[in-house]
């Protein structure tokens, strides 16, 4: 049975539930992925942007003979924003392959349909069953990501100092917990506005206005999602001259997850995307003890950044792609195989 689904309202056993088949399918498509914790998964299933609103269903099987609930063994929800429905599918690996993907995705997409909405995207894991799910049903791909992973165990720390203390003259760095001080915000926007990473996906977008800026910091810890930024500030102006921001989920802290790393085009040349990013995990290393891995995303014709990366000890892992489609040709395709 498919229903929609609350997470603020759902027990626990039912988030529970869902948190078992989201490990399951890491553990079937992502075996080298840390397991999800339940702690603020409620949260980071529930919250989103000012503006923004995501609409859940749960594919259940039947209650047990003494009436318990039946396990959740299927998840879809579509966050709707700016002019795009942006899907996630969970199928119990214990399930796939009867049609329940499919059901699930119809679902969703006759809902986005019916809200207005033009098209629907989707986040796909290269390697994985969910290239070809999704490449059948007519998703086509717009843009891919390289994912890496630094173990932090692997880091040869000595050097890590040295990159971090590597800033050209007139800059300093700045380790921001919880996001950058308030009067800083319009100078990080204003960073954030002008250089953006090469071939920006439309999946995950960035928050380059003030106030969206505080929402999104704001939306982040509502999330469960601790966010930490190290600031390259030119001495002179008191501008941001480098930014990146790393965040640490309640949901699997001993992965972190890097978000933009940023350099003013004024401001290349000094150092200063290495010395931040370096910085960071130094500063990472003591903020979050339990921590072993940073995975971080970057567009594949940004060969300065995976430069980068990879002298700091990141280590290419797999494709991260970004899938789109028609969503009135997706609900009329899926509606005649039926």
């Amino acid at each position: 049975m498919v229903r929609e689904w609350d997470p603020r309202t759902a027990s626990s056993d039912e988030i529970g539930s869902v948190l078992e088949t989201l490990n399951a399918v890491l553990a079937s498509d992502l075996p080298q992925d840390p397991p999800w914790r339940e702690g603020s998964l409620r949260e980071y299933l529930s919250e989103v942007m000012p503006g923004e609103r995501r609409i859940s269903w749960v594919a259940e099987a039947g209650a047990g003979p003494d009436g318990t609930p039946g396990r959740i063994l299927g998840h879809v929800h579509v966050l709707l924003l700016g002019d795009i429905g942006v899907l996630e599918v969970l199928v119990h690996p214990s399930v796939r392959r009867t049609g329940l993907g499919r059901q699930l995705v119809l679902t969703a997409a006759r809902r986005v349909y019916q809200e207005g909405f033009r098209s629907i995207g989707v986040e796909v894991v290269g390697d994985t069953p969910a290239v070809a799910f999704y490449e059948s049903l007519g998703f086509a791909r717009e843009y891919v990501e390289t994912r890496s992973v630094l173990d932090l165990a692997s880091v040869d720390w000595p050097a890590l100092t040295e990159m971090a203390g590597g800033v050209g003259a007139g800059y300093h760095l700045e380790f921001c917990p919880g996001g950058p001080p308030d009067e800083l915000i319009e100078a990080y926007a204003r960073a954030k506005a002008e250089v953006r990473d090469v071939g920006d996906g439309e999946l995950r977008p960035s928050s380059y206005d003030p106030q969206r800026l505080r929402d999104s910091l704001d939306t982040l810890h509502r999330r469960g999602m601790k966010p930490y930024i190290v600031l390259a500030l030119h001495e002179q102006t008191g501008e941001v001259a480098g930014l990146t921001e790393v965040v640490v989920p309640a949901q699997h802290p001993t992965r972190a997850d890097q978000y933009d790393t940023i350099v003013v085009q004024d401001h290349r040349g000094y150092g200063i995307d290495r010395a931040i990013k370096a910085r960071m995990l130094l500063e990472l290393r003591s903020a979050e003890p339990e921590l072993v891995e940073v995975q971080t995303w970057n567009a594949q014709a940004n060969e300065a950044m995976l430069k980068v990366n990879a002298e700091l000890g990141y280590r290419p892992d797999r494709e991260w792609c970004e899938y789109s489609v028609d969503v009135a040709e997706l609900v009329h395709r899926l509606d005649r195989a039926r």
